[in-house]
C-alpha cells in the first residue's frame, strides 16, 4: 500500500493532505453502501476517486468489527497476482503452498470486513471475478472500488464521481465567496503548502474562476497547477495552458508514475482503449460542446470507423470515463471534459488527411441541422430546436471558424451564417452572430446566393443592435447582389428590411410601403415565417403613422396566421405589437393582456429583446393608469434587461424612443423625489428571470395560510422545471440560467423533494399538467 490515506489510517497508511468538499458524493456513496455490498467510484483519471474512496472508508470504519483496508491496484501489472495482493494487503501470512484464492477466502468468510480495491480499470476482468468470489463466500463482507470503468457484475451499484464544483465564466464573482467552490478551495488549500499567505484576492479572481474551469474542476490536475504557484503567478498559469501537458508536471513525487505529470494520467486511460474507441476519442475531439449520438453518428462514422460502430465505441468510452453522457429525460447528450478533449486533439492532428474531412463532415452535418431548424420555423418545435441549436452553440462556432480559415470554404460559412439567424436573433447570440457575419462578408466580394443571404440576416443583426449604417450599407450591396443574381426572393428580403431600417430611422410612409411590397412577395413564395415577421413590423409603423385600425388587422392576420402553422416566436412579437397598438388607442386592458400573453410566450422563447419591449410596454401602460409604484419597477425590470442585451430602446428608432422618454417624464413629475432617486441610482441588476418574474407578478406564497404544494415551488425553480421538461441537462439548464451545475442540481433535488417525486419525468409531466398561469 504506497497511496497516502487519512487521519486514523485505512489500512495502515494515513492521509497527508486534508480533505476537501465531496459532500454530496459521500452522502450518496455512504446511501448506496447501505443497499449493496459493492459500490464502485466510478469517474475519470484526477477527479479524486481514491481520494474519496479512503475518506468513506475511515468514516465508515467503526461499522467493521474486523477493520477497513485498502488494497492499491494501479502497480499491479497481470490480474494473476490480485489475490496475493489482497492478501498482502491484509496482513495475512502467505506460507502455505494452497492457492492464493483459496486462502483469501477463508480468511474473509466469517469476518465482517471492508476492503477498498483501489484503481481496477486495467485488472476489470480479474477483479470482477475475484470481487465475486468473495462476495458469494463472505456475507459479512462489503467491497468498495474505485475504477475508471465499472466492474459489472451482479448486485454493483454504480457512485459516479463528477469534477469538483467550479464558479461560471459567465458570471462575476467577489473574490470574498469564490472559496465556496470545491475547486477554489481545493486550489487554495494546496497552494498554501508553497505559499502560506495565499488567498483569492480582487486582483487573481477571475483568473482562479479561469484556471478552475479550464481545468474542468479536476483535483489532481489543480494540485499540480497549485504546485506551479511556486515560481508563476494564477494569471500566468492560465495564460500557459495551451500547453498544459507540459505546464502541469508537479505531481506528488512519492505518487504513482502517472500522477506526476497530467500526460502520464490520460496516457494510462488512453492505454486502456482499443485503437478503434482511441480513434473516436479522437475524432470527438472537433466537439468543444456537448454533442448528441446522431451527430457522431454523422460526423465521426465514416474510413476505419462505421456508423454502426459508433454507439457501442461510445457506450465503452463512457464506460470508461472518457466522455461523459448528461441525461435529461429521454433526452442524452455527451461531452468531453476539456483535458481529454485537448488530448484527443494531439492523437487527430497526426492524421493530417483525415481532419479536413472531419470537419467538413462536423460542418456539413450542422449545415443540414440549420436548413431544417429555418425550414420547420414557422411551425410546432420551435423552442425544441431554439434548444438544441443553443446546446450547440460552442460546436457551431467552431465549425464556423474552420469555414472561414480554409480555403474553399468561405460560401459554405455564409450559408451557415445566414441559416443561423433564429439562434441569433431569437436564441440569444446577437454578439456572436454579428463577429462571424461580419467577419464572413469582409473577405469576399463574388456575388452568390449565400452571401446575399448573409447580407440581409447581417442587416437584421446589426439594425436590432442599433447598428443603422452598417445595415444601410449591407442592405445596398444586398440590393446589388439580387440584381446581378435576378434573384427575386432575395429581393423581396432587401425590401422587408429596408423597410425595418426606414422604420428605425423614421420613416414611415415609405416604410409601409417597402413593408406591403415585402409581404406580398413572402406570400407569393410561401414563406411564412417572413410573412408573419413582416406583418406584425408593418403593425408597428401603422401605430406610428395613426392608422391604428390597419395596424390592428395586420397584427390578427399574424396572429391567425401564426397559430394556424403553430408558430409562437412571431406570434409573442405580434401580441406585443398588438398591445403596443391598443395602448395608443387607450385600451389598456386589452393592451396588458396582450404584452402579458408575449411574456408568457417568451418565458419559453428566453428572448430578451421581445421580453424587455413587453415589460417595457407594461410599465407604460402602469403609468398611462396613475400605477406608479408598479410602473417603476417594472421600467427597472425592463432597464436591467436592456443593460444586459447592451442596447436601449433609442436604438430601436423615434417613435419607440418617444414613448419610453414620455413615460419615464411622466413617472419622475409623479413618484416624487425619494422614489425619482431610487430610479436613478445603481441597484442591483435584475436577471432576466427575475425580471420576467416581476412582470408577471410571480412571487413565493406570502400567505398564512397552508400553501399548496405546486406554490412552494420558487419561480426559479418553475423555470428550471420548465427546463427540465424541455429536456434539457442539468449542465445545459446551468448554461442557459448562468448558474452552476451544482446550483441547478440542488434546484432539482429540492423540486423532487417539494413535489414529491423522485424522476425527472414526473416533473416534466407535473409541467405540462400546470394551467396556463404567470410564471407556469
Amino acid at each position: 500500500m504506497t497511496k497516502a490515506s487519512l487521519r486514523h489510517g485505512v489500512g495502515g497508511v494515513f492521509a497527508l493532505t486534508s480533505f476537501v468538499g465531496r459532500r454530496r458524493e459521500l452522502n450518496e456513496a455512504k446511501s448506496l453502501m447501505t443497499e449493496s455490498r459493492l459500490v464502485t467510484l466510478n469517474g475519470p483519471g484526477g477527479v479524486g476517486k481514491s481520494r474519496l474512496a479512503i475518506e468513506l472508508a475511515d468514516r465508515s470504519s467503526k461499522a467493521f468489527h474486523d477493520g477497513v483496508w485498502l488494497v492499491e491496484l494501479a502497480s499491479l501489472e497481470e490480474g494473476a497476482s490480485l489475490a496475493s495482493a489482497v492478501l498482502s494487503a491484509l496482513s495475512v501470512p502467505d506460507q502455505s503452498a494452497r492457492p492464493a484464492v483459496d486462502k483469501l477466502l477463508d480468511y474473509i468468510r466469517e469476518r465482517q470486513i471492508l476492503i477498498v480495491l483501489d484503481n481496477c480499470e486495467h485488472l476489470l476482468q480479474a477483479a470482477a471475478a475475484l470481487t465475486a468470489a468473495m462476495l458469494q463466500q463472505a456475507p459479512g463482507l462489503r467491497v468498495l472500488a474505485t475504477s475508471r470503468e465499472p466492474l459489472e457484475i451482479a448486485g454493483e451499484r454504480i457512485c459516479r464521481i463528477p469534477p469538483l464544483t467550479t464558479p461560471s465564466p459567465l458570471e462575476s464573482h467577489a473574490a470574498a465567496g469564490l472559496d465556496q467552490y470545491e475547486a477554489v478551495s481545493l486550489l487554495v488549500d494546496r497552494a498554501r503548502a508553497t505559499i502560506t499567505d495565499f488567498s483569492v484576492t480582487p486582483e487573481n479572481s477571475d483568473a482562479i474562476v479561469q484556471l478552475c474551469n479550464r481545468l474542468d474542476g479536476m483535483p489532481l490536475a489543480i494540485e499540480m497547477a497549485a504546485a506551479r504557484l511556486r515560481s508563476l503567478s494564477v494569471t500566468q498559469i492560465v495564460e500557459r495552458l495551451d500547453q498544459r501537458f507540459q505546464l502541469l508536471t508537479g505531481g506528488d513525487r512519492a505518487g504513482l508514475p502517472r500522477q506526476k505529470t497530467l500526460r502520464a494520467l490520460i496516457d494510462w486511460s488512453c492505454d486502456l482503449c482499443t485503437p478503434a474507441e482511441q480513434l473516436l476519442w479522437a475524432r470527438l475531439s472537433v466537439f468543444p460542446g456537448s454533442f448528441d449520438l446522431e451527430c457522431a453518428e454523422s460526423v465521426c462514422g465514416f474510413g476505419d470507423l462505421d456508423p454502426t460502430q459508433i454507439l457501442d465505441l461510445l457506450d465503452r468510452l463512457v464506460a470508461k470515463s472518457i466522455v461523459s453522457a448528461e441525461r435529461s429525460g429521454e433526452l442524452i447528450r455527451y461531452r468531453q471534459l476539456m483535458t481529454v478533449r485537448e488530448y484527443g486533439a494531439e492523437l487527430l492532428a497526426r492524421d493530417t488527411d483525415g481532419f479536413p474531412k472531419l470537419k467538413r463532415r462536423q460542418r456539413d452535418f450542422y449545415l443540414k441541422r440549420a436548413a431544417d431548424m429555418v425550414e420547420n420555423w414557422c411551425g410546432p418545435g420551435q423552442t425544441q430546436a431554439l434548444w438544441a441549436m443553443r446546446n450547440d452553440h460552442a460546436n457551431l462556432l467552431s465549425v464556423l471558424e474552420w469555414s472561414v480559415n480554409t480555403k474553399g470554404e468561405l460560401q459554405s460559412a455564409a450559408e451557415l451564417a445566414s441559416l443561423l439567424r433564429y439562434h441569433w436573433i431569437a436564441g440569444g447570440f446577437l454578439g456572436d452572430g454579428r463577429r462571424w457575419l461580419d467577419r464572413i462578408l469582409a473577405q469576399s466580394d463574388e456575388p452568390s446566393p449565400e452571401r446575399g443571404a448573409a447580407f440581409w440576416v447581417a442587416a437584421w443583426v446589426s439594425l436590432v443592435q442599433g447598428d443603422r449604417n452598417t445595415a444601410s450599407r449591407y442592405l445596398e450591396e444586398c440590393h446589388e447582389t439580387a440584381r446581378v443574381l435576378c434573384d427575386p426572393l432575395l429581393a423581396a428580403q432587401v425590401s422587408h428590411w429596408r423597410a425595418f431600417y426606414l422604420f428605425f430611422t423614421g420613416n414611415l410612409n415609405e416604410s409601409i410601403a417597402l413593408y406591403n411590397t415585402a409581404i406580398t412577395a413572402h406570400k407569393a413564395a410561401g414563406n411564412t415565417a417572413s410573412t408573419v415577421t413582416g406583418l406584425f413590423q408593418l403593425a408597428l409603423a401603422q401605430t406610428y403613422s395613426g392608422d391604428t385600425g390597419e395596424a390592428i388587422r395586420s397584427c390578427e392576420e399574424a396572429l391567425e396566421l401564426s397559430s394556424r402553422h403553430g408558430e409562437r416566436w412571431g406570434h409573442a412579437y405580434s401580441l406585443w405589437a398588438l398591445a403596443l397598438c391598443r395602448w395608443h388607442m387607450g385600451e389598456n386592458a386589452e393592451a396588458r393582456k396582450a404584452a402579458t400573453e408575449a411574456l408568457e410566450i417568451q418565458a419559453e422563447f428566453r428572448d430578451a429583446m421581445c421580453t424587455a419591449l413587453a415589460i417595457d410596454l407594461l410599465s407604460w401602460i402602469a403609468a398611462s393608469e396613475s400605477r406608479f409604484e408598479t410602473a417603476v419597477d417594472l421600467s427597472n425590470a425592463a432597464s436591467d434587461l436592456w443593460t444586459n442585451l447592451g442596447t436601449n430602446p433609442e436604438a430601436l428608432g423615434p417613435h419607440l424612443q418617444a414613448d419610453s422618454a414620455l413615460s419615464a417624464d411622466a413617472l419622475r413629475s409623479s413618484i416624487g423625489s425619494t422614489r425619482t432617486l431610487e430610479l436613478d441610482n445603481p441597484r442591483p441588476r435584475l436577471t432576466q428571470d427575475e425580471a420576467l418574474a416581476r412582470a408577471l407578478g410571480v412571487t413565493p406564497p406570502t400567505s398564512t395560510s397552508e400553501p399548496t404544494v405546486g406554490s412552494l415551488i420558487t419561480p426559479r425553480q418553475r423555470e428550471i422545471a420548465r427546463l427540465v421538461a424541455q429536456g434539457l441537462s442539468n449542465r445545459s439548464i446551468a448554461e442557459t440560467l448562468v448558474l452552476s451545475p451544482r446550483t441547478v442540481e440542488g434546484h432539482v433535488e429540492n423540486i423532487l423533494s417539494k413535489l414529491g417525486f423522485t424522476a425527472r419525468a414526473q416533473i416534466a409531466a407535473w409541467v405540462a399538467q400546470q394551467p396556463p398561469s404567470p410564471g407556469s
